[in-house]
């Protein structure tokens, strides 16, 4: 691999706000982040594993083989502590196809609307994969941000369930809480964080 390839870093997404959050998490590394559209990869790797850890496996392996760059996957969701863990790994599907972000997040709470506040916990889970440019796995990150369902959707930013996971230290949710501080406290950025020295010790 040469010089170039060394600083370029396939995340594995089409999702530009995706790929800004990875930047501003991780852009001191002085890294090119690219896009699975970025590098000509039109496949999408089916998420058929039945954990976080599984499902990232599957697409950082996959698309580093294709791509021939050092991949980060990240596989990510909701679990309830009163539906057993649902969501879980089908939380972007939740209900069904078709559905958008705030149909999910309703039929969420209606499924919850028995539930008494101190009962509705909630976790936000998000697991990364680093793999190498041949698909083998370098290494795993997740991260967690502990929450509660709230009895009703409030605040405007974020996108997912954010809208209804409360935060009971800040009395706001997610989607209430300003950019920068949900980046520092997230599931995502804490697994990001975890990650990142092996991403340092790797181009090192």
């Amino acid at each position: 691999m040469d010089k170039q390839q060394n600083r370029q870093l396939l995340v594995a997404t089409r999702n530009r706000g995706k790929l800004a959050e990875f930047e501003r998490l991780l852009g001191d590394l002085g890294l090119e982040f690219l896009t699975l559209d970025d590098v000509g990869v039109a496949e999408d790797v089916a998420e058929t594993g039945p954990t976080f850890l599984e499902n990232a496996t599957l697409k950082a392996s996959r698309y580093a083989m294709l791509s021939g760059l050092y991949t980060l996957a990240d596989d990510s969701g909701l679990m309830v502590d009163a539906l057993g863990g649902d969501p879980g790994v089908l939380s972007a599907r939740y209900g069904g196809p078709g559905l958008t972000a705030a149909q999910r997040y309703r039929l969420l709470l209606s499924n919850l609307e028995q539930v008494p506040m101190e009962k509705r916990i909630a976790q936000f889970v998000c697991v990364i994969v680093l793999a190498g440019p041949a698909g083998n796995v370098l290494h795993s990150a997740q991260g967690v941000c502990e929450g509660r369902i709230a009895l009703e959707a409030a605040g405007t930013g974020g996108f997912g369930y954010d809208p209804v996971f409360y935060l009971p230290e800040r009395s706001m949710t997610m989607a209430q809480i300003p950019e920068g501080e949900k980046n520092w406290i997230s599931h995502r950025g804490r697994a990001m964080r975890a990650i990142e020295p092996f991403i340092r010790e790797l181009l090192a």
